[in-house]
């Protein structure tokens, strides 16, 4: 993504385009995913859809333009990730700030929303609280689907031990006109819950070891907040306390949701049976992983 020298005529956009790609590859990016994140820095940079891309192929970009969009290209060939040099991303039926505040929001927490969305608790439960909220991505999704379908709690809480995390899920609820459906909290797991209670308590917890956080790619490694991916030694610190303080604040019948590590299937069925839980479920995400893990209080 050099620029043309004066005499010559400008790349068109479809010159660029490639151009951009080639140049995400060389740093590491593979082909295919370096074709869309070039259309997606492309798309971002100039205020077009990624269909207008394709139909405006031939025009030609200031240098200004042009100078901007080198400075996006240079961040994600750098190794930042394209969800934070974009500065928001698509999750579920939402669109989210994100930065370095807080974990990037990722398909299989969809998968998770989509499990509750779908359990038969959905329609009746009052109260939903989201724990290690992060962006506020899933309790901003299922507080969206229920301002759409008119179904599923009227009380929503969102609590984090990060303030920083926190103000970032605030702002999301506020730019999607949540922010007076969802309370937020500063506080430790689910015992900043107390002394009110739940019918569901969904969390994506921190769940690596922390010896495989050190070996994590450095796009996640090194820009990602380590507080919302480090689990402790085996991963499940956290896990084991959020099962017990669970107990305390979710109603009878209540039930919890949690995403967990893709080898972490057994043992969340030990934990969970050990915690008290009943109608516990270990479910796998599309790519076929062991991911979700399931409990009733009784």
């Amino acid at each position: 993504m050099t620029t043309c020298p004066s005499e010559a005529p400008a790349d068109s956009l479809a010159r660029l385009l490639s151009k951009g790609a080639a140049y995400l590859c060389r740093h590491g990016v593979s082909a295919d995913e370096a074709q869309t994140q070039a259309e997606i820095l492309f798309s971002e940079g100039l205020g077009f859809s990624r269909v207008d891309l394709l139909l405006r192929q031939q025009i030609r970009l200031s240098p200004e333009r042009l100078a901007t969009l080198r400075n996006t290209f240079q961040r994600v060939a750098a190794g930042e990730p394209i969800q934070y040099v974009v500065g928001h991303w698509p999750f579920h039926d939402i669109e989210l700030k994100v930065d370095a505040r807080a974990l990037i929001p990722r398909p299989e927490t969809e998968e998770l929303v989509e499990r509750v969305l779908r359990h038969p608790l959905w329609a009746r439960a009052q109260t939903l609280a989201d724990i290690g909220t992060g962006t506020g991505a899933i309790v901003l999704a299922l507080a969206a689907a229920r301002r759409r379908r008119g179904i599923g709690p009227t009380r929503f809480i969102a609590v984090d031990l990060s303030a920083d995390a926190l103000a970032l899920a605030q702002e999301n609820a506020a730019a999607l006109g949540l922010a007076d459906t969802v309370a937020f909290r500063l506080g430790n797991g689910a015992a900043a819950l107390l002394p009110d209670r739940c019918d569901i308590l969904v969390s994506n917890p921190p769940y690596i070891a922390s010896a495989a956080v050190d070996a994590l790619p450095p796009l996640i490694r090194e820009h990602e907040p380590r507080l919302a991916l480090d689990g402790g030694e085996d991963g499940l610190i956290m896990i084991r306390q959020l099962l017990l303080d669970a107990t305390q604040v979710l109603n009878p019948g209540g039930r919890l949701f949690l995403e967990v590590g893709d080898e972490q299937g057994l043992s969340m069925r030990r934990l969970l049976d050990y915690a008290g839980y009943a109608q516990v479920v270990i479910a796998r995400d599309f790519a076929g992983h062991d991911r979700f893990a399931e409990g009733s209080l009784l």
